[in-house]
């Protein structure tokens, strides 16, 4: 149903116009809901001079209120008739407090326009049933694809019972993405990498081998001005333990966590020596001596996770893509060759695996970007 003198198109113009601000709005706390996905919801109303927004939400911190909540709070008695922009269908069941659905219904919306389904069985449909049953307009798939894309982490989680793997490298002009025993080799300049930091932002952990901790000694933390506390848990492929106490990991657990996934089998002194440091660990299969990458994402979904971003290095990266688990790839491109020493990267934009496609390309200053997803 269109609204007061407009046209079906101008209407689905509107929606569209409205759905993509509510979908701005859900990054704001991406990586921050724990299981729950960061959702954005806004309330508008049009009493025939125009639609304004009345209320807006998003999932809060910690994953409650949800988003529909927060937006009906700030919207008021100004709900009551109003249309309700949600990027994923209002959850259905009742926990502590009464489903999404129903409060919308008791605010009197009595239009409901939604981006994404819910799989989560408890929801996936009958949230909108409960609208449509009483009377309300549903109108669904409003820009679909872009909150799929955009809430990938939560639907592979719900679907695949594991994180979504985000597959992110840097590589130099002649693609190599480091020097073996170098250390760290910056490959990209400063903007690039203040991209990379709002990546971090918006994960739920940052995944590495033993390989590049070791070479790299790296911090994985978000180091941009005011999102400092939004540093993600990192992760290290460690199966034997070999992660130095005197690491820059170690040394920041009492601000961001660490993960060490290692086997049973690990020296039980380093750790416990870890472990006084304030380490957490993952008990690991192994699979043909590596660690078995399949039973880790389903420990860190156990923890909560739903996005992952594999940081590094080639090891680490090649078996995430031989085992056909990663979902989105990300390559920064540098502008200057490290040379025929360097290391060669496992991929590029010319060998991209079979079932990607490509989303966006960028530029961050001299740096190029390039993304691909695979549809879940």
């Amino acid at each position: 149903m269109a609204g007061p003198g407009r046209s079906q198109a101008e209407q689905e113009g509107l929606d569209r116009r409205f759905m993509a601000a509510a979908l701005r709005l859900s990054r704001k706390n991406a990586g921050r809901t724990a299981t729950n996905p960061s959702v954005g919801t806004l309330i508008v109303r049009d009493d025939g001079t125009g639609p304004m927004i009345v209320g807006t939400g998003v999932t809060a911190v910690g994953g409650r209120p949800h988003a529909e909540t927060e937006a009906l709070a700030e919207a008021g008695e100004l709900a009551r008739g109003a249309t309700a922009y949600v990027t994923l269908e209002p959850c259905a069941h009742h926990g502590r407090t009464p489903p999404c659905a129903n409060a919308l219904l008791n605010a009197g919306v009595t239009r409901v326009v939604g981006a994404v389904s819910d799989p989560d069985p408890r929801v996936s449909g009958k949230g909108y049933a409960i609208l449509r049953a009483a009377g309300v307009e549903v109108v669904e798939r409003v820009l679909a694809a872009e909150a799929a894309e955009q809430m990938a982490g939560y639907l592979i989680r719900s679907l695949k019972k594991r994180p979504e793997v985000i597959l992110k490298l840097a590589l130099s002009s002649d693609g190599k993405i480091g020097m073996e025993g170098e250390g760290q080799v910056s490959i990209t300049g400063d903007i690039a990498r203040r991209e990379v930091y709002l990546m971090r932002a918006e994960a739920d952990g940052i995944l590495i081998g033993i390989g590049t901790a070791l070479e790299d000694d790296p911090a994985l933390t978000v180091r941009l001005p005011g999102l400092e506390n939004r540093s993600p848990a990192r992760i290290v492929l460690d199966r034997q333990i070999r992660l130095p106490e005197t690491s820059k990991l170690v040394a920041g657990v009492d601000r961001v966590p660490l993960y060490v996934a290692a086997c049973a089998e690990a020296d039980p002194y380093r750790r416990a020596a870890l472990e006084r440091a304030g380490v957490r660990f993952i008990g690991t299969e192994t699979y043909e001596g590596d660690i078995a990458l399949p039973e880790l994402l389903e420990d860190l979904a156990a923890l909560g996770m739903a996005s992952v971003l594999v940081e590094g290095g080639a090891k680490v990266a090649k078996a995430f893509l031989a085992e056909g688990l990663v979902d989105r790839i990300v390559l920064f491109q540098g502008q200057e060759p490290i040379g025929r020493s360097g290391i060669v990267s496992p991929i590029d934009a010319n060998h991209i695996p079979a079932g990607f496609r490509k989303l966006r390309d960028m530029r961050f200053g001299e740096d190029s970007y390039a993304e691909w997803i695979r549809d879940i």
